[in-house]
């Protein structure tokens, strides 16, 4: 299993744009094969940061995303709204069976 954890920090004044902008690969990205979630939160200490967190079911299912129409699009657009570089971090773990 893939968790991918991605740090948006926007330019305040881009943060309708942006939230108007993710909605679409949000809703593309869950209905994705190999998704298991797919999820933006905001950062409650720090203003107009927002931070995506991705779960695959593995390296395949994130190549794919990777590659995919909706992905590229946002891509291609999301530099407009940052006010800093993008910060991706990959982990591989397994889930822990509790029961």
């Amino acid at each position: 299993m893939y968790i991918i954890h991605a740090v948006f920090e926007v330019a305040p004044d881009k943060e309708h744009g942006f939230l108007e902008e993710i909605r679409p690969l949000i809703q593309a990205s869950r209905e994705e094969e190999g998704n298991v979630s797919y999820d933006l939160v905001k950062d409650m200490e720090k203003e107009n940061t927002y931070k995506m967190v991705e779960v695959w079911q593995n390296g395949e299912a994130v190549e794919k995303h990777n590659q995919s129409e909706h992905f590229q699009a946002f891509v291609g657009k999301a530099s407009e709204f940052l006010a800093a570089p993008l910060s991706i971090k990959i982990y591989e773990g397994e889930e822990v069976n509790q029961g």
